[in-house]
């Protein structure tokens, strides 16, 4: 007997709001969990070809832990096109200065690339302290932690 795989259908997809603190987590390993929970393989009808993931809302960007020397030796780079137009920041400053992208851009790197993956990130709500904008949507709180 032949088993039929179930693909997920727009219709009958749920999809859940997560609230996740991100104190004290190291950043790969909580952009990691995040990546997964975004694209929906924590799902039994996960579908690659298909956005089913869930929204994720993080907190405390701005109290993720480096670890290691990534504070001093990992740079993010931006490239503005023109001669000279190289700018480096080293993770401790973009976590500093920018807690916010310095997660959007990690989680970023984790999700496919193309209009699958920008549909993907767009459920990522970044939050450099406690405060968010999603009550509404009555969040669950999700401990990545483990």
């Amino acid at each position: 007997m032949q088993r039929q795989t179930t693909m997920a259908k727009p219709a009958e997809l749920k999809r859940n709001w997560y609230v996740v603190d991100a104190t004290n987590i190291p950043l790969g390993r909580l952009s990691s969990k995040i990546a997964v929970i975004l694209m929906g393989k924590n799902k039994p009808n996960y579908t690659p070809n298909y956005d089913c993931g869930d929204y994720v809302i993080v907190i405390n960007a701005s109290k993720v832990k480096l670890t290691g020397d990534a504070e001093h030796k990992k740079n993010y780079y931006n490239v503005s096109e023109w001669n000279g137009g190289l700018r480096t920041r080293s993770a401790g400053v973009m976590k500093r200065e920018y807690p916010v992208e310095l997660i959007e851009r990690c989680v970023w790197g984790m999700l496919p690339k193309g209009p699958l993956g920008r549909a993907e990130a767009k459920k990522l709500f970044v939050y450099a302290d406690e405060k968010h904008g999603q009550e509404a949507q009555k969040p669950v709180a999700l401990d990545l932690s483990k």
